[in-house]
């Protein structure tokens, strides 16, 4: 609030020397200056104290809140700019072919600029993905950090790190990408994924038992997350067309040449699918290992040696 009345308060006053100054010498440019005193004076009122502190600040939401204000600042931008052009160029013609020209060539020039500036706000307005949600854009991943006019920063997942966490590094990906590339959302809608772990065993092993003491601590360890998933897909449901989906665990059974497969699927959380996983793998191999019958299978290779005879001795 003090921030908001310091700026306030010296715009005002730029404002009133700059009318004084234009009542004293009633030169143009001063003149000029004194109406885009008033422009900015005008527009951090409306969008910074009365938009600003009195309505985004009674969001409770802190990602709409956040969209919110990018939005705004967006709008504040535009509103200055085109009210300073209009002060400044007072022949609505010479306007006109003034603003195409500059548009023109800053087409040309700086088109990634106004590509990445674009992007921005394509993601601010459609909200294709918002601060805190992961994503996969253009071969990177990461939780969204912040979504500037021009870049969006991520806290890297994966890179050099196994599994879906953290490697400590910022990304920074321009906005122009959402423009000409797909990109994943893990979080926008719904915060589950699928996730499956598969299990090689041998043909001699008790595949039935196995499935049954797999499928039981699946149904155990995902209990609460299955009925959360199942919330959010009525949700989803009510906004998009989406055949029903089944989220309970499941085993599915596949054959190879060395081994028997059992694929356990079940719903996990989006950000802590590492862990879940890990947990779920140790209680596996600690059910089987205590069960007669069921052993896990591995790759295994047979090399042959050939010695040769020398030739001195087939003579």
């Amino acid at each position: 609030m003090k921030r908001q009345i310091l700026i306030s308060t010296a715009l005002i006053l730029l404002s009133v020397a700059l009318g004084v100054a234009t009542y004293v010498t009633n030169e143009t440019n001063i003149k000029n200056l004194f109406l885009t005193s008033l422009v900015l004076l005008i527009s951090y009122f409306i969008f910074s104290v009365i938009i600003g502190l009195f309505l985004i600040r009674r969001i409770q939401d802190l990602k709409t809140r956040y969209t919110a204000t990018k939005v705004v600042s967006i709008l504040s931008i535009v509103f200055i700019v085109v009210l300073c052009l209009r002060i400044w160029i007072i022949d609505t013609s010479a306007l006109i072919v003034s603003l195409g020209i500059i548009g023109a060539a800053l087409a040309f020039v700086l088109q990634d600029i106004l590509k990445n500036f674009m992007g921005g706000i394509l993601i601010i307005v459609s909200g294709y993905y918002r601060v805190g949600d992961r994503i996969s854009i253009d071969e990177k991943f990461g939780d969204v950090m912040d979504i500037g006019l021009m870049n969006t920063i991520l806290m890297e997942i994966r890179g050099w790190v196994g599994g879906d966490q953290p490697s400590g590094r910022l990304v920074v990906v321009p906005n122009g990408v959402v423009l000409s590339h797909s990109f994943i959302n893990y979080t926008r809608d719904h915060s589950f994924v699928w996730d499956e772990i598969s299990i090689p065993l041998t043909y001699e092993s008790d595949w039935r038992r196995a499935k049954e003491i797999v499928l039981s601590i699946l149904k155990k360890e995902t209990e609460a997350l299955t009925k959360q998933a199942e919330v959010e897909i009525e949700e989803i449901g009510e906004r998009y067309y989406l055949p029903k989906k089944v989220v309970e665990p499941s085993v599915y059974i596949s054959l190879t040449d060395n081994w028997i497969t059992l694929d356990a699927r079940y719903v996990t959380d989006a950000r802590t699918r590492r862990i879940l996983r890990s947990r779920l793998s140790e209680l596996i191999l600690s059910a089987i290992e205590e069960e007669e019958g069921i052993t896990i299978s591995s790759e295994t290779l047979t090399v042959t040696t050939i010695q040769k005879t020398p030739a001195s001795e087939t003579d």
